[in-house]
């Protein structure tokens, strides 16, 4: 896997955006990405420095369609920490 392939798009929310006062930056990642790419597309992609990352494989949400229910998407993210310092100009915008 391509190290740009790893990186879907940053998750922008209010408790995300909580997270980034503690040096912390949460994306949408491949599903089969693991921590170490992950590390590695983030320091390449934003010229930064991780010191951790933590991913997490997200549930689809169950949905009704008529008599149905339907079960959505799965999808991972992934919490990267970085040095003390550093930041991500992308969600500094927001």
């Amino acid at each position: 896997m391509h190290l740009y392939e790893t990186l879907r798009r940053p998750l922008i929310t209010e408790k995300n955006a909580a997270l980034q006062a503690q040096g912390k930056y949460v994306f949408e990642v491949a599903g089969e990405a693991t921590k170490h790419q992950v590390k590695q597309a983030v320091e390449k992609a934003f010229k930064v420095k991780v010191t951790a990352v933590n991913t997490m494989t997200v549930a689809g949400k169950t949905r009704k369609l008529g008599r149905r229910e339907i079960q959505g998407q799965s999808w991972k993210k992934a919490i990267v920490t970085l040095q003390p310092g550093d930041n991500i100009e992308i969600f500094e915008s927001v």
